[in-house]
């Protein structure tokens, strides 16, 4: 029997024997696959609201890169990626393929890039309609006419009901995530959340475009932050890890929306990797979010581990019982300010975005292009109770090189050096951005107030705070504004806002001293001014 064009597509990648091929198929029509095949449930207004079971967020320890020649000698390995071997990922890819065997398999074709002159084709292949419907929204839709021809750069093989044998496939647990750089293929097994798809394309991402802006031979930074546009173009790119504000802050009505978390910044300005939104919406307000709460009540939006009352099928953003990550994915085309396509200039303002626990950071100050990289190396947010399970009562400072170490493959110096370079040929200014606490350290002071971090944040991209003079930081060396339009003068300087000063002073000493020992790591790899930039 003559094999259709699918089952020759699917062979290629060894997937063969399995029961129907389902390849790009449109949202509707997943909707009705996924319902038939009782993957989760209608709600409220047409989001599908599905669970993740036991894995309600990503494995960072069961992330792993194959070591293999092509690649090795370019990764940044230790902690962050940890090497797998050769043969192990050959088998534990056979049993995967044997795993599909018999099964339904749903294929959907796109594009990672917004700038058609740096995009990579990606082939997600899994074994829910779900997973399909999440990326078709989270990445760029191949138009129609494009699809015949298309030939796939990396192969994403999602299998979430497969379980891994540690001992046999050399794993740390049942969950697995690996790229295989040499195959441009990535194995996810043991887990349904989605975000493992969507990070490993980041990952990839990160690998090929600094190198020589994949196969173009220009290095292009890759950044884990959202970006916006105002009405005289000028570009704006929000770094930030979990907690600080990046979502909201760059979701401004009165500017348009490029993306939401991931950026390439070449020759020809800033452009998304991405064609949807991955947004948390626990405690998520219609009042201060109110474009990604629409996404909320809007059909085509997954929805993970949502709660949901099972009769009326009404949502309760609030309700954390099933995790804090809970999560929205949608396509771009559900923001009414989107940038469509997703591209831009090049940056004027770069914003980078901390909630310092402790309290001693300044609410806004202005970087120099050294301590813009030696901030961006350092990636500094805390962690408090209640945001994640384990944390006491105390503030935990948390550095993540790039402000996303997880997904960075190279050594996190050659973004940095990118930046700089970038900084500087494009003349952009950069500010250090304290969403956290003011007045006292968590427990004792109090979050700082978001009118005056958007206050802040308006003032730095309409250029309000070009021409106002500023003094530097005694400690960490940063240049505070001495004004701000709509923002108390004491909130400007953190030691002002605090009533006992030499607690203050104690603090900032013992968070300064920890920038100094995280950066130990950087040292040797970076110019002596960068190295100098940091707390005194």
């Amino acid at each position: 029997m003559a094999q259709t064009m699918d089952q020759v597509e699917l062979a290629k990648h060894g997937i063969k024997n399995v029961s129907n091929i389902y390849r790009n198929l449109t949202t509707p029509v997943l909707y009705e696959h996924a319902i038939r095949r009782k993957e989760g449930h209608l709600s409220h207004f047409g989001p599908f609201v599905v669970s993740t079971g036991q894995h309600t967020g990503r494995a960072p320890n069961d992330k792993f890169i194959v070591k293999e020649p092509t690649s090795e000698e370019n990764i940044w390995w230790g902690k962050v990626n940890v090497s797998f071997d050769r043969d192990k990922f050959e088998s534990l890819h056979q049993r995967v393929l044997a795993h599909y065997e018999g099964k339904d398999i749903f294929v959907q074709d796109c594009y990672a890039g917004a700038d058609p002159e740096y995009r990579m084709s990606v082939r997600v292949v899994t074994e829910t309609a779900w997973h399909n419907i999440f990326s078709r929204n989270m990445f760029i839709k191949v138009p129609s006419e494009e699809l015949a021809e298309f030939k796939p750069d990396f192969t994403i093989l999602n299998a979430p009901n497969f379980k891994a044998n540690p001992e046999r496939d050399g794993t740390n647990s049942e969950v697995f995530v690996i790229l295989n750089f040499e195959k441009k293929l990535v194995l996810i097994g043991g887990t349904s959340y989605a975000g493992e798809i969507k990070k490993s394309v980041f990952t990839i991402m990160n690998y090929v475009l600094p190198l020589d802006g994949h196969g173009k031979g220009t290095p292009i930074l890759s950044m884990h932050c959202s970006a916006n546009v105002g009405d005289k173009e000028d570009v704006a790119v929000f770094f930030g890890l979990s907690g600080t504000g990046k979502t909201t802050l760059s979701a401004d009505p009165n500017r348009g929306l490029i993306g939401d978390d991931e950026h390439g910044w070449s020759d020809r300005g800033v452009f998304n990797f991405e064609g949807g939104c991955y947004a948390k919406t626990i405690r998520l307000s219609q009042q201060a979010e109110p474009e990604i709460y629409q996404c909320t009540r809007t059909f085509g939006t997954i929805l993970e581990n949502v709660v949901y009352d099972s009769d009326s099928r009404l949502l309760d953003l609030d309700d954390a019982s099933l995790t804090e990550n809970t999560r929205a994915g949608y396509p771009l085309t559900h923001i009414p300010n989107a940038v469509l396509p997703s591209v831009a200039g090049h940056p004027k303002n770069i914003i980078m975005l901390t909630a310092d626990a402790f309290g001693v950071l300044p609410p806004i100050a202005k970087l120099t292009q050294d301590q813009a990289m030696y901030h961006f190396l350092s990636g500094y947010t805390a962690k408090v109770a209640g945001t994640e399970k384990g944390l006491g009562n105390e503030p935990q400072a948390a550095f993540s090189a790039c402000f996303g170490a997880p997904f960075m493959a190279l050594h996190p110096t050659v973004y940095a050096k990118l930046l700089g370079e970038n900084m500087s040929k494009h003349d952009a200014d950069c500010w250090l951005v304290n969403t956290g606490w003011s007045g006292g350290p968590y427990g004792v002071g109090s979050r700082m107030k978001i009118a005056y971090t958007r206050a802040m944040v308006t003032a730095a991209l309409d250029g309000s705070l070009v021409n106002i003079p500023t003094e530097e930081d005694p400690i960490f060396g940063v240049h505070i504004p001495t004004s701000c339009p709509n923002v108390p003068l004491q909130v400007l300087k953190p030691r002002n806002t605090w009533q006992d000063k030499a607690s203050y002073d104690e603090h900032a000493k013992k968070l300064a001293e920890m920038f100094k020992k995280n950066f130990e790591q950087f040292d040797k790899h970076v110019s002596p001014e960068v190295k100098g930039a940091g707390p005194k």
